[in-house]
């Protein structure tokens, strides 16, 4: 045990002295724009708190009585005494808000893609996954026998040679997996171009959509909405944009639910999300359907934080999502910058190896409908101050 633990403790002062020790604040607040950390208040641009619902008194107050008619936990997995009304409730409102047929939820969205290819996909069947997709999809396919293969990010040249092979090696069934937004760049899959591969190879297409549900597209439903094509089977969170707690879903064709409640391993073998959560999912989710004006205020907000980036000359990755990237590419420079942001009143994370490659470190900010034009300008002064006192602006 000793020389374990030795070995253990040298990992640690490894990370530590590399500059990729990833720190944990105390939060003494709900989540918001606005947090308390200590006896400190920051403004909150790292949450992925998109729609601002994760304090809204209609989703608090649906919770407080979903506890008082449900109770608090179920203390047991769904098909033995852990369905109650409401989970069948959000699973249909889940299905129709995304216009599949049925749902299935899970306790997060990373036991969804580790529960969905294993119990559909084969040794005779293939899976084509984007290189840059969550790690929740890549541990979902290794847990699978499918053949695997893996196309550089939103590469749709290099996704049809995969295909090819797939098809030219026998395969029977073959799925595309791919995120909607990938989360670390805030890039959109280009999902019309693989939609066309999709049906010119007949494979199937499925999508993770935890960073677009709620805001992205027409009533909020997704980058398949907002890209105008359909997605064959869709996973997604209600730890985002949808109020932010926990719990997610995979939605498809009916037979492809049904066999998920027989055979998904993480549904089986875990508890069902509490009743409080599964309530206030429900109303997050008709806040969201009629939240245009939500919608509007979170991409005004985008569309003034990066004009107010660029004109200070900060490094940003390009897209239209929220999420808005400012790279540092050392991850010491993201570290430092982090906290020296803290110091000024505003709460980032750097974000470095492993959870992005070495040499692309960066902050990753992230705007939410709740956030004011003060509270922005009050941001671009304050990393236009941190980014010279650490020289990542000159």
């Amino acid at each position: 045990m000793t020389e374990f633990l030795d070995k253990v403790r040298a990992e640690l002062s490894e990370i530590e002295a590399s500059g990729l020790w990833k720190a944990e604040e105390t939060i003494l607040s709900p989540q918001a724009a606005h947090i308390r950390v200590g006896k400190t208040e920051l403004l909150n641009l790292c949450a992925n708190n998109y729609l601002g619902l994760a304090n809204h008194p209609a989703l608090i107050k649906a919770a407080q009585e979903a506890m008082e008619s449900h109770g608090y936990g179920m203390a047991s997995v769904r098909f033995i005494c852990g369905t109650q009304d409401l989970h069948r409730q959000l699973e249909a409102r889940i299905a129709s808000y995304l216009g599949q047929e049925d749902s299935i939820l899970f306790a997060a969205c990373f036991d969804a893609n580790g529960a969905l290819f294993e119990p559909l996909l084969g040794p005779e069947d293939a899976v084509v996954s984007d290189a840059l997709n969550h790690a929740s999809i890549i541990d979902g396919i290794r847990l699978c026998k499918a053949r695997r293969y893996r196309f550089a990010n939103s590469d749709m040249g290099e996704l049809e040679d995969r295909l090819k092979e797939a098809r030219d090696g026998g395969a029977r069934d073959v799925m595309i997996a791919t995120d909607g937004v990938f989360s670390m760049d805030g890039y959109l899959a280009k999902l019309p171009e693989i939609r066309a591969l999709a049906d010119k190879y007949d494979a199937l297409l499925m999508v993770d959509d935890c960073h677009a549900t709620g805001f992205m597209g027409p009533k909020g439903a997704g980058t398949p909405a907002h890209a105008g094509v359909r997605a064959n089977i869709m996973t997604g969170t209600l730890g985002k944009a949808l109020g932010g707690a926990i719990g997610g879903y995979i939605a498809g064709p009916q037979p492809v639910v049904d066999l998920l409640r027989q055979r998904a391993r993480p549904y089986l073998f875990s508890n069902s999300i509490p009743p409080a959560i599964a309530a206030a999912s429900i109303v997050a989710i008709d806040m969201a359907e009629t939240g245009d004006d939500l919608r509007q205020a979170l991409f005004d907000n985008a569309a003034y934080w990066r004009a107010g980036l660029e004109k200070l000359g900060f490094d940003l990755l390009p897209g239209e999502h929220p999420i808005i990237p400012v790279m540092t590419h050392d991850a010491r420079k993201a570290q430092d910058m982090a906290r020296r942001l803290l110091e000024l009143g505003v709460y980032v994370k750097g974000f470095v190896y492993p959870v992005v490659p070495k040499g692309q470190a960066r902050i990753r900010t992230q705007m939410n409908a709740a956030l004011t034009r003060q509270d922005l300008d009050a941001a671009l002064a304050a990393f236009e101050t941190a980014g010279r006192d650490t020289g990542v602006l000159q």
